[in-house]
């Protein structure tokens, strides 16, 4: 089978992690008889160093043809000086509106092994950790009406949500909770914003197709206290979008590392996008140093979307056996250290 991956490396860590995670997967290829063509292309600060816009027409229309998209990071210091509308993170937002990509599901789960660097007690890790947060990705306050009035002293972003926006992304939550644990969790703040009230009617409207699945409604600024409380109380966390990309991240921490935290983006698109939920980690760019395991992942989610499970579950896998064999990158505590790079030919060679 021939399946073809576009790569969009892009700045600080990026090229690290998605060179690791193609090393991964031409290993899981050649193991199952498959041919991946990558296609390498250019989208954030990268893109505006060699095209002068975040995200090039070229890549776009690449995106569209693909299998699939894998997405290292964008963004850094270097293009702090750029105008908001040519920021490297425009790029980011354009690609996912490009190819109508509303869904963000981002998983969280605790390696045995590596419970230790986890900042919870093991008195509450003991129940386990297993999330599956429902990011809605192309509405809400980061793609609002926003501007800075005449003055140039006040700045605004508006939070806006549509019926049709809440109840395709309330779906995709409640059809994934019935593969799980049948149990949704909806995070607004309804006891203040307007668009959150909208969201919680709809989000309850959904659910009456639903019955097995329970629904209970959080406050954002509980659902970030319980998260840390006790996270085995959640299956599925629904949210608005800056809601899940600020949980999201809450919850890497709760498992050790925003290394480990892959992330699907999905929608009209065959294709998708997938990616680690970190950033461009522009400190410690090309030192080798950065956690490859979470852009591993996020390949491992693009191989489910192209219907490849048994190969996608091949590579979580490798990733579960080199972190029990001791493997670890530095942002993972004590172990037999390595690298960016020597962390994927470990994983990749566990495939094999």
């Amino acid at each position: 089978m021939e399946k073809k991956i576009v790569v969009l490396a892009g700045d600080g860590i990026g090229p690290e992690i998605t060179s690791a995670a193609v090393e991964v997967l031409k290993k899981t290829a050649e193991k199952y008889g498959h041919t991946f063509v990558f296609d390498d292309r250019y989208m954030g600060g990268c893109a505006i160093d060699k095209f002068g816009v975040p995200l090039p027409d070229e890549t776009v229309t690449a995106c569209k043809a693909a299998d699939g998209v894998l997405l290292g990071a964008v963004g850094g210091p270097k293009w702090d000086s750029q105008p908001a509308e040519n920021r490297p993170e425009k790029g980011l937002l354009g690609i996912r509106s490009a190819l109508g990509l509303y869904a963000n599901l981002r998983p969280a789960v605790i390696y045995p092994e590596l419970s230790d660097a986890s900042p919870l007690k093991p008195s509450v890790l003991k129940k386990g950790v297993d999330i599956m947060v429902v990011r809605e990705l192309i509405g809400g306050i980061y793609f609002g009406p926003r501007g800075t009035k005449d003055d140039g002293k006040t700045a605004y972003d508006t939070e806006i949500y549509g019926e049709d926006e809440v109840r395709r992304i309330a779906k995709v939550a409640f059809d994934l909770a019935m593969t799980r644990r049948k149990k949704v969790t909806s995070v607004d703040k309804a006891n203040v914003l307007l668009s959150s009230r909208l969201w919680r009617r709809i989000v309850e409207d959904v659910a009456k197709d639903y019955p097995e699945v329970a629904l209970n409604h959080l406050y954002v600024d509980n659902a970030a206290m319980q998260l840390v409380k006790d996270p085995s109380q959640f299956d599925v966390l629904l949210c608005p979008n800056m809601f899940g990309d600020i949980l999201s991240d809450e919850a890497s921490q709760i498992t050790g590392s925003i290394g480990l935290l892959p992330s699907s983006s999905l929608g009209t698109c065959k294709a998708g996008l997938f990616e680690p939920i970190h950033g461009s980690a522009p400190d410690i760019a090309g030192q080798d140093i950065a956690n490859p395991i979470a852009t591993v992942l996020a390949a491992a989610m693009m191989l489910d979307n192209m219907e490849l499970r048994t190969e996608a579950r091949a590579v979580e896998k490798a990733v579960a056996k080199t972190i029990a064999d001791g493997w670890r990158t530095p942002d993972l505590g004590e172990g037999k250290r390595v690298g960016c790079r020597e962390m994927g030919i470990i994983i990749a060679d566990n495939i094999r």
